[in-house]
């Protein structure tokens, strides 16, 4: 479909000059030059569907790659920062907060302290996991930031912050397929109160 602007009623040399666009089948006589619209409509579109598609091409570079590659052996692996000696899981390559390198490798882990965590109450597409289910901020032991991942082996409405958590592998995994409590006592709010 060809379309031709509809010009707002009064123009401030914005975007929101146009009002919308208009249906214009490209006849001369049918182009008057641009109008003014008043912005109301008899019908507004309230929404479209259409379909997308989103293709990454994704190259790790030396400290993902080295995160990666741990998680093969089932070791988390993160880097310290040397100026603030905090460790990022999963690192980067640089401090987010001093701008430095980072190259010393710290293991983490396994186990963590949920720090927050959402209820999930919405199906996704493609993904074979029954609603409601958690997925949490994860303050791994030794870490200085806190990674997602999908809280199981609990009901739903058990999960808590300051919950003791462990990764569940399964067989042939890349990486966690979730974490369940470890049956520790939840950790005091003090002790991960700054990853929240």
């Amino acid at each position: 479909m060809r379309v031709r602007v509809r010009w707002a009623a009064e123009r401030v040399g914005a975007i929101t000059d146009i009002a919308c666009f208009e249906p214009y089948d490209g006849t001369r006589g049918a182009d008057r030059g641009p109008q003014a619209h008043a912005g109301e409509f008899d019908e507004p579109v309230t929404g479209i569907v259409a379909p997308a598609r989103l293709d990454y091409t994704y190259s790790p570079g030396r400290a993902q790659s080295a995160y990666l590659h741990a998680l093969t052996d089932r070791k988390t692996v993160g880097e310290r920062c040397p100026a603030c000696r905090k460790v990022y899981i999963p690192p980067r390559g640089a401090c987010p907060t001093c701008g430095v390198a980072t190259e010393e490798r710290v293991e983490v882990g396994p186990r963590g302290t949920v720090t927050t965590y959402c209820i999930v109450n919405i199906k996704a597409k493609n993904l074979d996991i029954e609603v409601p289910y958690v997925y949490a901020h994860i303050a791994l032991d030794g870490a200085d930031l806190a990674l997602h991942a999908r809280i199981a082996g609990i009901p739903y409405d058990e999960v808590r912050m300051g919950l003791r958590v462990e990764p569940v592998w399964t067989d042939g995994g890349r990486y966690p397929d979730h974490y369940r409590p470890t049956g520790e006592p939840d950790a005091d709010y003090d002790t991960y109160k700054e990853l929240v």
